[in-house]
């Protein structure tokens, strides 16, 4: 059996592309690894792959014309977006890779709008019995009631932690806005991503928590993964709230010292710190493979506890 990959914005995901090969090798598949990224020649994940391809950025209208065109060229089987804005495009355009006969690993666009909105994220979540944060839009000139503060404010549609801060008082609020933003109930606790696997069948195969002992730029640098029926709730309440999603997904919750756990985001692809379920044995990349390889799959929950995992800088030399 032969596959060929294809890992979009690939960007510094050298893990995940490990983590495919011994997937792939594991599984008895032939894997050809292609990358794509606006400067492939300055990506660590490009230099990895077997070959790489520059692509315009995923607001210009010709991002997905361009991946689609690899997809032709290179008979891919298998494309999998690494960040939530190329989510949006990608989604749109799914009939158009299964055209072709490829799949991309992502959710229906319905999926895609909740998770790339977080006011939508928290009404979704809440009307399916998942604790949420108070959340609500932000007005430029409201103000919230004094039991309001402190609070975050961030970006409807952020992700890497961009943007966010946290407002003390209707002082620190700011006159005016570029872009939809929500004031959101302050948590303070321990951090948790919770990575899931939910089959083609639309049922959750696995999720593995890890706490996020230490933070860079919004993606785990030190986590460990920790069993706790808590978690596996949680997620169970995520995928009934959006009943469509399929493939990997992962959310972060705050255990609050005074509420108790909250979920504030979902991400719906791979998450950064996914070669720590991967490698405490929830082989997600594998999974994903048998299913689009028609191998029968070999997905469970009886994944590691305990695992740590310490991240540091490595490099790529050329010339």
């Amino acid at each position: 059996m032969h596959l060929t990959l294809l890992i979009s914005s690939a960007g510094r995901r050298v893990g995940l592309i490990d983590c495919f090969r011994r997937s792939a090798a594991a599984a008895g598949i032939s894997l050809d690894i292609l990358a794509c990224d606006m400067e492939p020649g300055l990506s660590a994940a490009c230099n990895a792959a077997d070959e790489a391809f520059a692509v315009p950025p995923y607001g210009d209208p010709s991002f997905v014309d361009a991946i689609l065109d690899i997809v032709r060229d290179r008979g891919v089987d298998l494309v999998v977006p690494t960040i939530d804005p190329e989510l949006t495009p990608l989604a749109a355009a799914i009939d158009r890779f299964e055209a072709m006969g490829a799949r991309v690993h992502v959710s229906p666009s319905c999926v895609i709008d909740v998770a790339r909105d977080k006011m939508r994220t928290a009404e979704v979540l809440a009307g399916a019995g998942v604790p949420v944060p108070w959340t609500v839009p932000f007005m430029a000139g409201s103000v919230l009631g004094q039991s309001g503060w402190p609070a975050f404010l961030k970006p409807s549609a952020g992700s890497a932690s961009r943007g966010i801060r946290i407002v003390n008082g209707p002082g620190d609020l700011p006159e005016a806005i570029d872009e939809a933003m929500v004031l959101q109930q302050l948590l303070v606790g321990p951090e948790f991503t919770v990575n899931m696997f939910i089959d083609q069948g639309g049922v959750l195969r696995s999720a593995v928590a890890h706490r996020r002992l230490r933070v860079r730029a919004g993606e785990v640098e030190k986590g460990r993964t920790e069993r706790d029926p808590m978690f596996r709730e949680l997620a169970e309440g995520v995928a009934r709230a959006l009943p469509e999603a399929r493939g990997v997904l992962c959310f972060q919750v705050i255990v609050d010292e005074e509420t108790g756990p909250r979920v504030f985001e979902i991400n719906a692809r791979f998450g950064g710190g996914y070669p720590l379920a991967h490698h405490a044995g929830a082989e997600y990349a594998r999974w994903l493979l048998e299913e689009v390889a028609a191998l029968p799959s070999t997905a469970h929950d009886d994944w590691r506890s305990g695992v740590l995992m310490l991240r540091y800088d490595a490099a790529i030399f050329e010339g």
